[in-house]
């Protein structure tokens, strides 16, 4: 008997998101935070708080049909908490509803989470070439850990909100 793989995260396609700008007018969000220990949150905590998010969006019917277009967005405003954003096509009941607006650049890599200080340099190398500068960071993961273990790559996108 073959039992079925259940889908948990949606096949990333680098070339959709790798060098590209994006202009976002009031994008909708459902928000969320979690406690960091100088930005390292409990990974448990990140789980059970992303499925919190799911859920309230599903049940709501207010999740991008195509998976491949929903972000889950990370960004540490200090070394003590993380806000995490979920894309959604409307207002979320019982969730906490927000909105981003602005030019971001996006750039992908591939590597360990504790990486993201080494892409954030090469993305400001990268934005200063195009003469821009980022005010924020964004950074997407493609996958979750057990499926960045199955696909064999830790694919993440960082967003730089860029200054006006």
């Amino acid at each position: 008997m073959e039992v079925e793989k259940q889908e948990c995260c949606p096949k990333f396609h680098p070339e959709k998101w790798n060098e590209k700008t994006f202009d976002w007018d009031h994008k909708k969000f459902i928000k969320a935070t979690v406690p960091t220990f100088f930005h390292i949150p409990l990974p448990p905590m990140i789980g059970n708080r992303i499925t919190k998010m799911m859920k309230l969006a599903e049940d709501s019917k207010k999740l991008a049909a195509d998976k491949e277009n929903i972000l889950v967005l990370f960004t540490d405003p200090h070394a003590f908490m993380s806000e995490i954003y979920l894309s959604v096509t409307d207002n979320v009941p019982n969730a906490v509803n927000t909105t981003l607006s602005g030019t971001f650049r996006s750039k992908v890599f591939d590597g360990a989470y504790n990486d993201i200080p080494k892409f954030i340099k090469q993305m400001d190398t990268y934005l200063r070439k195009h003469h821009q500068k980022s005010q924020k960071y964004y950074v997407h993961y493609a996958y979750c850990p057990k499926c960045a273990k199955e696909a064999g790559h830790n694919y993440m996108v960082l967003f730089a909100q860029l200054e006006k």
